[in-house]
């Protein structure tokens, strides 16, 4: 009876780890050097902050940062297939474009490859989140203005979250920003992780 019982009780706690396990969600981050910690150490990064802090407050999200400094949507659309295979996320974090913006791409090239790269991850039953990304105003107020929309458009017709863009606010803030007046410092990387924070445990779910 004694070893039914020790059995029984080792069968159950079996189960309860692979619930567990198979309750995990893996978020993977797919960005450029705003997200890869241009300038930074990895340990710096908004990605591992919030990493950090979901090991006691969300120990069943795993976020991966699969992000490459000057990646563009062209590139991450080119990765991205190895990136699903290695990482298998339940999660996809977009933010690409800005590389691409501030090489006066083609917009409608950008716009294709931001929508394949939703479509190929949709299809794995991937859940998505895009990211607003902006180009500094110096561009031209209409080539921003495009840029801007572009990005609500891709979000609209795919049927995806649209996440505010976090450089937003970041960018100015003398503190926040580097002296090639681009990339987040360290100092900002806790506020970019506050900001996105909300937005990507939502997208966990």
């Amino acid at each position: 009876m004694k070893n039914f019982l020790l059995k029984t009780c080792l069968f159950l706690a079996l189960l309860l780890v692979i619930r567990s396990v198979s309750a995990n969600v893996s978020l993977v981050v797919l960005g450029d050097s705003l997200s890869a910690g241009y300038g930074l150490s990895q340990e710096q990064t908004w990605v591992a902050e919030l990493d950090r802090r979901w090991e006691s407050s969300h120990p069943d999200i795993n976020i991966i940062n699969a992000s490459i400094s000057g990646e563009t949507t062209r590139g991450g659309l080119r990765r991205l297939e190895g990136v699903l295979e290695r990482h298998k996320p339940d999660a996809l974090f977009i933010e690409l474009g800005g590389n691409d913006g501030l090489r006066g791409f083609d917009l409608n090239t950008v716009r294709s490859n931001l929508k394949q790269i939703i479509d190929q991850a949709q299809q794995q039953g991937v859940k998505v989140g895009l990211s607003q990304v902006m180009v500094p105003p110096n561009y031209g107020q209409r080539f921003a203005e495009q840029f801007r929309k572009m990005f609500e458009e891709v979000a609209k017709e795919e049927n995806v979250t649209l996440i505010p863009f976090f450089m937003e606010e970041i960018a100015t803030n003398a503190d926040y920003v580097q002296d090639d007046g681009i990339h987040p410092t360290a100092e900002a990387q806790p506020k970019i992780a506050d900001f996105l924070e909300p937005y990507l445990l939502e997208l966990a779910k």
